[in-house]
């Protein structure tokens, strides 16, 4: 019998997830996993022993010295060969940040829609957001809310939060494309470019009626002017929101 498979534990996701060398045309593509990622983090940035990293991340540390030579060997043959790295999938679960503890657990067939919040407005930034308001949604509408504090700044680690929240949606203002990234690798459908009051805009993403800017990014809305975003709409079904 096989044995299970062992998630490893990491951190957050990252905050760059592409990194093409200047002088290639059409250069060949490197996959990193992001438990990969993670042991070069955890190494070769923050100096931690390969036993340091076994503990931080539950594995043994045969599998982190097998993990550290593969990702070490990937990142010199890109910059001596010029290949371009990309950070994607893996073996990996996001560990329990403090905030979830004190979040309510949505109920069985529910959908969470988080929405970015300051100042009683849509937050216009998805990475310097500093609270999220989450809805609960049954039968197309909204049933329950409460606020999550985050835990420090960069998109990846946002994503994540909201990943340990169960969120599957995302309602914002403006937002880049490494937030993009983050966030479809939690499985979170994203709806930027909104602006106004949050329970107005839950209710309309509830009710299908939710008007959202899918281009907006953070230039979009860098100075907090109003704008027109009306281009795309639709229900959760309509955008493959997990229900």
């Amino acid at each position: 019998m096989p044995r299970p498979t062992r998630f490893r534990q990491i951190r957050a996701y990252p905050d760059y997830w592409s990194f093409v060398p200047q002088e290639a045309e059409n250069p060949q593509t490197t996959d990193v996993s992001l438990d990969e990622f993670e042991v070069l983090r955890l190494i070769d940035y923050q100096g931690m022993t390969q036993e340091e990293c076994a503990q931080a991340m539950g594995v043994s540390r045969a599998t982190v010295a097998n993990i550290y030579a593969s990702v070490r060997l990937k990142v010199a043959d890109a910059l001596v060969n010029g290949r371009r790295l990309r950070i994607t999938g893996g073996i990996y679960r996001i560990k329990t940040m403090p905030e979830s503890r004190a979040l309510t657990s949505k109920g069985e067939g529910a959908m969470r829609i988080a929405v970015t919040y300051e100042g009683g407005q849509v937050g216009q930034h998805f990475g310097r957001t500093r609270q999220f308001k989450l809805y609960d949604v049954a039968d197309g509408a909204v049933v329950s809310s409460q606020m999550l504090d985050t835990n420090g700044k960069g998109h990846g680690a946002l994503a994540g939060l909201l990943q340990l929240a169960e969120a599957d949606a995302l309602i914002c203002g403006g937002i880049g494309m490494g937030a993009r990234v983050a966030l479809s690798e939690a499985g979170i459908e994203l709806y930027p470019g909104v602006t106004g009051d949050p329970d107005e805009a839950a209710a309309a993403l509830a009710a299908g009626t939710l008007e959202a800017d899918l281009d907006a990014t953070c230039d979009h809305h860098g100075h907090g002017e109003g704008h027109d975003c009306g281009h795309h709409g639709g229900s959760c079904a309509d955008h493959g929101c997990r229900e």
